[in-house]
This record gives C-alpha cells, sequence and structure tokens, in this order.
C-alpha cells in the first residue's frame, strides 16, 4: 500500500476547479480538510483567485493548465502533475480524482452537427478515459475518483441528447473502472447533478424565470439547485467515513422528476 501517513493531508486533483461546479466542489474539498491541485483551460486569472481562496482556508492549493479535449497533451500534463506534487507536496501521489470539467451543447438531436458530437465525446468521454488513465500512476491505493455526470442520464429533456449520451457513456465506464481499479483499492463513484443555477450551458436555469419555475416544479425538495448542493456532495463523499461506497450513482438533484 502507498496510502499516506494520517499526518499528511489529503490531495485532489479536480478537473475545471477554476469556475461553476468545479470552483464550489474545490473550496468544500478545502473546507473539509484536503489540499488541491485544479485545473483550467483559458481562465488563469480565476484559476488563481480560486487557489486563493483555498489558501486563504489554510490549505495548501496549487492551478495547473488543461485542456481535457486534447488527450495528446495528456502524457504532459502527468508530467507537469509529478513535478508539482515534488515541490509543492514533497509528495509523489495525490489520493482523489475528480473528473468535473465538461461543456454543455443544447441542440436536438436532428440539429447536433457532427463537429458538436465530437467535441462532446473528446471531452466528456474520451477526456475523462485517457486522463484518469495517465493519472492512476500518481494516485494512491485506496484512493477515490469521481466522476461527474448528469440527471439527464436517466430522465430525458429534448436537446440534449448528445449530451446525456456521453455522461451515459461515463457511467457505465465507472462501473468498469470500479472493478477493474479494486486491486488498489481505489473507489470509484459517479456524481450526477440535476439542473443547477449557474452559468452552466450559458446560465439557461438560473437566467430563464419560466424554465427555473419548471425544474422547481418537478422537483420533490421544490426549488432548483444551487452549486453548494453538489460542493457538498463530492466533498462528502471524499471524507473516510465514505470510502465503502463504490461503483455506485449518486444523483444530487433534489428528487426531480421523481
Amino acid at each position: 500500500m502507498t496510502t499516506p501517513s494520517p499526518s499528511f493531508s489529503p490531495i485532489a486533483l479536480i478537473t475545471g476547479g477554476s469556475r461553476g461546479l468545479g470552483r464550489n466542489a474545490a473550496l468544500h474539498v478545502a473546507r473539509a480538510g484536503t489540499d488541491v491541485i485544479l485545473t483550467y483551460r483559458s481562465q488563469a486569472a480565476e484559476a488563481q483567485a480560486v487557489v486563493a481562496e483555498i489558501e486563504a482556508l489554510g490549505r495548501r492549493a496549487l492551478a495547473l493548465p488543461l485542456d481535457v479535449a486534447d488527450s495528446r497533451s495528456f502524457a504532459a500534463f502527468a508530467q507537469q502533475v509529478q513535478a508539482a506534487l515534488a515541490s509543492h507536496w514533497q509528495r509523489e501521489r495525490f489520493d482523489f480524482l475528480v473528473n468535473n470539467a465538461g461543456i454543455g451543447i443544447h441542440a436536438s438531436f436532428m440539429e447536433t452537427t457532427e463537429e458538436q458530437f465530437d467535441e462532446l465525446v473528446n471531452i466528456h468521454l474520451k477526456g475523462t478515459f485517457f486522463l484518469s488513465q495517465q493519472l492512476l500512476p500518481l494516485m494512491n491505493d485506496g484512493g477515490r475518483i469521481l466522476n461527474v455526470s448528469t440527471g439527464l442520464a436517466r430522465f430525458a429533456l429534448p436537446g440534449y441528447a448528445a449530451y446525456a449520451a456521453m455522461k451515459g457513456g461515463i457511467e457505465v465506464l465507472s462501473r468498469y473502472m470500479a472493478k477493474e481499479l479494486c486491486a488498489r483499492g481505489i473507489a470509484v463513484n459517479v456524481v450526477a447533478p440535476g439542473a443547477i443555477e449557474n452559468d452552466f450551458g450559458g446560465g439557461a436555469v438560473r437566467d430563464n424565470a419560466q424554465l427555473n419555475a419548471m425544474v422547481a416544479s418537478q422537483t420533490a425538495l421544490g426549488r432548483v439547485g444551487q452549486p453548494d448542493d453538489i460542493g457538498g456532495v463530492i466533498a462528502a463523499l471524499l471524507q473516510p467515513g465514505t470510502g465503502w461506497i463504490n461503483a455506485q450513482r449518486i444523483e444530487a438533484s433534489g428528487g426531480m422528476f421523481l
């Protein structure tokens, strides 16, 4: 086993951690006592602001650039992570991987282009698959992987056929990862958010009052989700007491479309 000594704080690597749900998750994870490596694609200033917030909480943090759509860059990124672990933490391994980075494309089945489809494949499915593959040698045995899916993989709303199909693939992939990584004691789970008031997909749920009201009316808890609803779930699933949860899909939607 290469699990770190209890004197070390665990380290989580969160993709897409400079904004949205990734940022919220990074802050929740830090508040729970975990150091964070977060990735960003182009917004370096936003990423550094999250690093500063995490450091203000008394945790260590670092932001690294990464385009999850470019699998050819993953080997070099893994080398960057290895160097960062050595220089910032004097460690060789990290503990938790949260595959969060993604985009939303809203288009009907008939209007979805091949270019849109390929972009979603590269970011959500191919990116998660091959980035995890590259980073696994740097993970501690007994660690955790969380792959972010969507409630849309369970219920269907027009305009999300391609996006939801990618997330459905992620859910199947996660079960296979859990099966194949069991020898190392690495648990793999899926977090599937429902509709959230943030800038995802152009901020439609946040900014469209009619859509917001419709979602709230179809949610058992009677409101649309907030980023804190998801960040808290991600942090909870990385705590020591939840290590026996494995190969599960945890939907955090407040009970949408029951």
